[in-house]
């Protein structure tokens, strides 16, 4: 006997078909979507990322050696940054408030050459040839904790500031940290006395005093002084001398 045609289950099963074939279409549709939108986010990523080799204004980089060579030749001052990137809670906040954000990034593009000193857990993340190098600035900067920012003159000897992490802190409050800092820079001096030729041995004497009061208080932190009420007192007077000498390098 040949078998009866359903055609209310051939209808039934031709338009199933044709949802199939729609649905499949419409699945392609979105993978390809999603793979553009993945192929912009990677390479997003790979901008944001820290170059390994040599050194570009405004962008983060290993190559302490070329970013210090740039600074020179562009007379720009140096950012050291000393973190640890896949572990230190920290350094991770300053990454998501500060640094990774548009008003940062437009300042440093014009302003800073920035260095990456990693001490990560994952030690694929950081070549060789710079495992030690970093160890070695670590000691000479006398960093104790992560992250420690340290602000260096174009010239990468003279050492203009120290800034640390806070969960306050944005990339607005952070940009004027740095240019507090940068007021003792070489460059500072030179638009100084080109604007207030009167006033630039006042503005000399006061960096130097402010330089003075600074490494007074970190010498006598390399002595390692016990905790004792007598050097509390000391300690609160190193920071008031300082204290003083920045509110009088403000009003310059």
């Amino acid at each position: 006997m040949m078998e009866r045609i359903d055609w209310s289950k051939r209808f039934e099963l031709s338009t199933l078909i044709k949802e199939t074939k729609m649905e499949k279409t419409m699945l392609k549709v979105i993978t390809v979507a999603a793979c553009l939108m993945l192929s912009a986010v990677v390479a997003n990523g790979a901008e944001d990322k820290v170059a390994l080799e040599g050194a570009k204004v405004g962008q983060w980089t290993m190559d302490y050696a070329a970013a210090l060579a740039e600074a020179k030749k562009s007379e720009l001052p140096v950012l050291l940054n000393f973190t640890g990137s896949d572990w230190c809670g920290w350094c991770k906040i300053m990454d998501k408030n500060v640094f990774s954000k548009k008003e940062w990034q437009e300042y440093a593009a014009k302003n800073m050459m920035l260095v990456t000193l990693d001490f990560p857990k994952d030690k694929s993340i950081v070549p060789e040839k710079y495992v030690s190098r970093n160890d070695k600035l670590s000691l000479e900067f006398g960093v104790e904790g992560y992250p420690t920012y340290i602000v260096l003159d174009y010239d990468g000897q003279t050492r203009l500031g120290q800034l640390g992490a806070g969960r306050e802190k944005t990339a607005g409050s952070f940009i004027d940290e740095l240019r507090s800092a940068l007021k003792t820079s070489q460059n500072s001096l030179k638009a100084y006395a080109i604007a207030h030729p009167d006033k630039i041995e006042a503005f000399k004497a006061t960096i130097q005093a402010l330089k003075s009061n600074k490494k007074a208080l970190d010498d006598w932190i390399q002595t390692r002084p016990s905790v004792n009420p007598e050097n509390k007192t000391k300690y609160a007077n190193f920071l008031e001398d300082i204290k003083t000498s920045e509110e009088a390098l403000s009003k310059f």
